[in-house]
């Protein structure tokens, strides 16, 4: 009788051990089970490539002087591969709770390394990271939007730790120069059909950026830096200033064939990055993606504000409620699950984090699909009159429990199931003449 007892005991132990193995053997850029309609994976498989930039004889705000800029760059892209390929496993660090050394984690992927290119042309998409981030934490978007049809690089800005709060100069400095090079050298390439780049379109491009990211990619999309504001100031010997408004190096910053630009957590606002009107200066279509409890680049007196500010532009703001500054990375990998400092770097106190991808997925693919590749249809999942998704009304239409709403007036917006617009916002605003 005990035996037979324990066996089910037994198996439920070994089921419970192994489901976050499971998990964590699932690439972050597959959307869960309750994810948004366009979350979905497209019908492309992914690669990847790594490439390293050099840009000759800058400045170095931190240790003085002048040297090379080394930038790797990893390329997701849509591809052809072979079957049975092995997927990548990416790897990488962030830096430890001091004084800890850095804390290295893995992360599993979708994308084939050095596979074919697909045929066809698609949008190139620079992709910058949060401060002392990395990009392998972004493989959940990356990878997503690579399946899909556009060609996605992300910039490894080799930042200092954020500890070290001598070293914020660099980030400063750096980070839209750092974008505008990428982005420049890239559509240089694509113009070439450089490898990685052959399928790339260099003049229908889009920018993404979370956090000190979000900062660059709205400078290098217009937002005009104060040159007597405090960010501007704290950067040595000028070097900002030569960029900010009215600055000889102003127009550096400038891409072309900018089509979007998205938003994730944008730092900026709080250091006084821009003045009152220098937002004014972005006019390309913006997606403000942020949670109203961002205690590190602040809600009201940080994200608002940009989609506020930036008037001249055609723009939505997606609210996560309750949530906090981490909702660009992707979910802790194991490694990162040990130590609560490693452990903040991935995850929100409120939200699952692969809801927070899901619906960023969806978004930002909406966003994506109909402002750089023209796809008109896409309009109506990012148009509702329903501000608060939780006030949408489920539509009587949709019987099958999983259902999709169809959206229209009042009701669930198009593309999610039932309940799942909880907890959002969705705010737009038409530009102003």
């Amino acid at each position: 009788m005990k035996s037979r007892m324990r066996r089910p005991i037994l198996a439920l132990f070994l089921a419970l051990i192994a489901a976050p193995v499971l998990a964590d053997d699932r690439a972050p850029s597959i959307p869960s089970l309750d994810a948004p309609e366009l979350a979905a994976l497209g019908a492309y498989a992914v690669g990847v490539r790594s490439i390293t930039l050099v840009q000759p004889d800058q400045v170095d705000p931190i240790n003085g002087g002048r040297a090379d800029r080394i930038l790797p760059v990893e390329i997701w892209y849509p591809a052809r591969t072979r079957p049975g390929a092995r997927p990548v496993v990416y790897s990488a660090a962030l830096p430890g709770e001091p004084p800890r050394p850095p804390a290295v984690f893995t992360v599993p992927g979708l994308a084939v390394r050095d596979a074919t290119e697909a045929a066809g042309t698609f949008p190139l998409v620079i992709l910058s990271h949060g401060y002392s981030n990395a990009p392998e934490a972004m493989s959940w978007l990356g990878e997503n939007l690579a399946s899909k049809g556009y060609v996605v690089a992300a910039i490894h800005h080799n930042d200092p730790d954020i500890a070290d709060r001598n070293g914020f100069p660099g980030p400063m400095l750096r980070r839209p120069l750092d974008i505008a090079f990428v982005a420049r050298t890239l559509q240089d390439r694509a113009r070439a059909h450089a490898p990685g780049l052959a399928s790339a379109d260099p003049d229908r491009m889009a920018l993404i950026g979370y956090s000190m990211g979000g900062y660059g990619v709205l400078t290098v999309a217009g937002a005009a830096l104060d040159a007597k504001g405090p960010l501007v100031q704290a950067v040595p010997d000028g070097a900002l200033a030569a960029y900010a408004a009215a600055g000889p190096r102003q127009g550096e910053l400038a891409l072309p064939g900018l089509k979007a630009v998205v938003t994730i957590a944008p730092a900026g606002v709080r250091f006084g990055a821009w003045g009152t009107e220098g937002l004014m200066g972005v006019t390309s279509p913006l997606l403000v993606i942020g949670g109203d409890h961002d205690a590190t680049v602040g809600f009201t007196d940080g994200i608002a504000p940009v989609f506020a500010q930036a008037r001249r532009a055609e723009r939505w703001m997606l609210v996560f409620q309750n949530a906090g500054h981490g909702i660009g990375m992707s979910a802790a990998p194991p490694q990162m699950r040990e130590r609560l400092y490693d452990f903040h770097w991935f995850e929100d106190p409120v939200w699952r984090k692969d809801r927070i991808m899901g619906i960023d997925q969806h978004m930002i693919t909406a966003f994506l699909d109909l402002k750089v590749k023209g796809q008109a249809d896409r309009a109506a999942y990012l148009v509702s009159d329903v501000t608060n998704g939780a006030d949408g009304r489920w539509p009587a239409s949709a019987q099958a429990y999983d259902a999709r709403s169809p959206g229209g007036p009042g009701q669930t917006w198009k593309g999610f199931s039932r309940n799942s617009a909880v907890g959002l916002e969705l705010r737009y605003a038409a530009p102003a003449p």
